[in-house]
């Protein structure tokens, strides 16, 4: 098969990893891909966001299968335009994307399928927006209500800082994204991120994992699009899956069935946990980035297969082949990171260090210039390890990360700590 993968980042990288190893895939681009995904694909440059240029690009390739990454295609109708030109895909429709697209719009999916979530309230207007938060009180959570690439959440422990959120979402700090707001109740407990598979009717769980969204060590410092992750977490029991699927994904899929609107694609659930009860906190309608790269560690070239199956419609047809392993991968950061950053700076040490089914660095915000490989965004690269337990993956990356030669970047030094 000749497949293309759309995206530049460590998911995408870890997703062309997995896909290639599958003998199914004959040829495999990315587009835009980055320095990492460079050395085991082919990479091409044109807008991923533009419907047209992908489905010329793929036409023009003999493309048979494409896999969206990232959520602003999906949300931009590219997975629509594909299909009406009857190339395979994976990824949700437009409609569907919606699931991401508007914290408002899955609310309201929620309230229709009886799903636990946190209350809420929805505004348009600054003003109404903070007498709901003078009511509520603190803490309380600010969500943009459109895609801001993981950033648009304010958990705010004081009623002065989630006034001042209310003040840059509808002020423009967010752009588009901050034009209408969401505010929730604060939910305590676990956080943890559950993914399946959905073909528009069958479910397949693919896995479990936790991210750690801040910056800096013991979960301290500003929120980030994530500074590592582990799988599977041992927070969703099987009691708690059970429930997460009976009582939140399959009412939510059914809804979108009986809207007209099916969601095939991977669904991403972020749930709250306490006293082994699951809540929705969000959905997204892609594979998590870092949690991706330790499920395609764990899942390998299995992920393909399972793909195709969903796409095709035969999820019920499709098995899970799991190991018992664990994997972590550690985000390695620009300075500066979640705000300004410097790029352009050399990463030096990434020759020595061994890649295999247990160890591998994917690239995100990388780029090769004159023959060096070098920073280009935030989040630069994953140190992905995989082990018989979570103390010897962490073990084993750690190590990786030893090796790299980098001053121009950071990472946490406790990753896995609530496992461990």
């Amino acid at each position: 098969m000749n497949i293309l993968i759309l995206g530049s980042g460590g998911r995408e990288h870890a997703l062309a990893w997995a896909v290639m190893q599958n003998p199914k895939c004959d040829r495999l681009i990315v587009a835009p891909g980055n320095a990492g995904i460079a050395e085991i694909a082919e990479c091409a440059s044109f807008d991923i966001n533009d419907r047209g240029q992908v489905v010329t690009f793929a036409e023009e390739n003999a493309i048979d299968f494409v896999i969206i990454g990232p959520e602003a295609p999906l949300t931009s109708g590219v997975a629509d335009r594909l299909r009406e030109s009857a190339i395979l895909t994976f990824g949700p429709s437009a409609a569907a994307a919606m699931l991401e697209g508007s914290k408002a719009f899955t609310k309201e999916i929620c309230d229709a399928a009886n799903a636990p979530t946190a209350a809420y309230g929805h505004f348009t207007q600054a003003g109404p927006a903070k007498e709901y938060i003078r009511q509520q009180g603190a803490p309380i959570v600010v969500k943009a209500d459109g895609l801001a690439a993981g950033k648009g959440v304010i958990v705010a422990m004081d009623e002065e800082t989630a006034l001042a959120a209310i003040d840059d979402m509808f002020g423009g700090a967010f752009g588009d994204a901050g034009a209408q707001v969401v505010i929730e109740e604060f939910m305590e407990g676990e956080e943890a991120s559950f993914f399946v598979l959905c073909d528009g009717q069958n479910i397949l769980p693919i896995g479990t994992a936790q991210d750690h969204k801040r910056a800096f060590d013991g979960d301290t410092g500003p929120n980030t699009g994530g500074m590592g992750a582990y799988s599977p977490a041992p927070v969703m029991s099987d009691a708690v899956v059970k429930i997460a699927l009976e009582q939140i994904i399959q009412p939510t899929v059914d809804e979108m069935a009986r809207r007209g609107t099916p969601y095939q694609g991977v669904l991403y659930a972020g749930f709250m946990i306490k006293d082994a009860q699951p809540r929705l906190v969000e959905y997204n309608v892609r594979f998590g980035d870092p949690e991706c790269q330790v499920l395609m560690m764990r899942l390998g070239a299995q992920v393909l297969d399972l793909m195709l199956a969903c796409a095709r419609g035969q999820l019920d047809q499709a098995t899970v082949n799991w190991g018992d392993d664990h994997a972590i991968t550690i985000v390695m950061a620009a300075n500066g990171y979640p705000g300004a950053y410097e790029k352009g700076s050399v990463i030096n040490g990434l020759d020595g260090i061994p890649e295999d089914s247990w160890s591998k660095v994917f690239h995100a915000g990388t780029a090769l210039i004159d023959g060096k490989t070098c920073a280009t965004g935030g989040r630069v690269m994953n140190i992905t390890a995989r082990g018989e337990t979570l103390s010897q993956a962490r073990e084993r990356a750690y190590k990786m990360v030893e090796a790299i030669d980098w001053p121009g970047g950071f990472n946490r030094t406790d990753i896995g700590w609530r496992a461990l």
